[in-house]
């Protein structure tokens, strides 16, 4: 049986360990800011709810000076016990930053230093980082945010704690009918109306674009094969930029006038190019079962000289 993989995110305050946490949460971890001691052995001893899928879910404890019986030096003597009493892969995450960084910081956002409420945040700074001593030395990860932003730190957890697919965004391909106005949810559309109708050929009508008729007759445009090359260049360029970005969610959307023939065949056609990139999208198509009709499609375009 696995280990269940648990990592202490600490540091200084200001130093990102809300982006940590935030991070490691979209990436499918558990996570557990700021909680009392005294109620750790608990947390571990408590089953995850059969809803999260998650006994294998790694979990992530956020712990700092605003940690009530707060303890570095009781907090390390317990980690050294937790891999005996437990069967856990404990590592600890210290986030580090120059002082002049979290007095500027502290300065923009006029917060409080926690341990300097009544004082300037640098006496809170310099008493917290002799505070946390024990904690960084016994960190097996240290990560300095003094020059880094709050996207360059999400991008640097990332690329340290995700897990095989799971920082890959949620990919949704979908066709529809401009008739039918367009998804509210799209990040990305095309147009196809530019392609050839089959509405306007009488046996192709009743199809849909994933009849082979129907689909040999729209990729017989002469516009049909560089737009769709350059297409599914743009995709397999901006997708993984996405991923980069932490973008959970993608949804590429391909309008056609009615949304029962162009649009269809083109979604079918780039989800399984995306498949052979290795992605794994999910198709719909929400205007497939919509009745045709000569009025929404417009005057048939006359053939191309």
């Amino acid at each position: 049986m696995q280990r269940k993989e648990i990592l202490l995110v600490t540091g200084l305050s200001g130093a990102g360990k809300s982006t940590v946490l935030k991070t490691l949460e979209d990436l499918g971890w558990e996570t557990v800011d700021n909680l009392p001691l005294h109620l750790l052995d608990r947390l571990l001893g408590t089953p995850p709810a059969e809803a999260d899928g998650a006994a294998e879910r790694p979990l992530a404890l956020g712990i700092g000076a605003r940690t009530r019986d707060f303890d570095p030096q009781r907090i390390v003597e317990r980690l050294r016990r937790m891999p005996d009493d437990h069967d856990y892969d404990i590592g600890t995450l210290f986030l580090d930053c120059a002082g002049s960084e979290l007095e500027r910081r502290y300065s923009e956002t006029r917060r409080r230093h926690p341990l300097a409420l009544d004082r300037p945040a640098g006496d809170g700074i310099a008493r917290e980082r002799e505070l946390l001593e024990p904690l960084r030395q016994w960190a097996n990860r240290l990560i300095d945010t003094t020059a880094m932003t709050a996207n360059d730190l999400a991008q640097q957890v990332r690329k340290t704690f995700a897990r095989e697919g799971a920082d890959d965004p949620t990919l949704s391909v979908m066709s529809f009918g401009f008739a039918r106005g367009v998804p509210r949810n799209a990040d990305l559309m095309f147009d196809m109306r530019f392609l050839r109708n089959p509405h306007w050929v009488p046996e192709l009508r009743p199809g849909t674009g994933k009849d082979v008729d129907v689909s040999a007759y729209i990729a017989d445009d002469p516009a049909y094969d560089p737009a769709m090359r350059q297409i599914e260049d743009l995709l397999l360029l901006l997708l993984p930029r996405y991923r980069a970005e932490g973008k959970s969610y993608v949804t590429i959307a391909f309008g056609c006038t009615g949304g029962r023939h162009r649009s269809v065949h083109v979604a079918e056609r780039v989800a399984r190019r995306l498949r052979e990139a290795g992605f794994s999208p999910t198709v719909a198509h929400r205007d497939l079962e919509a009745a045709p009709q000569d009025s929404l499609e417009g005057a048939p375009r006359r053939a191309l000289g």
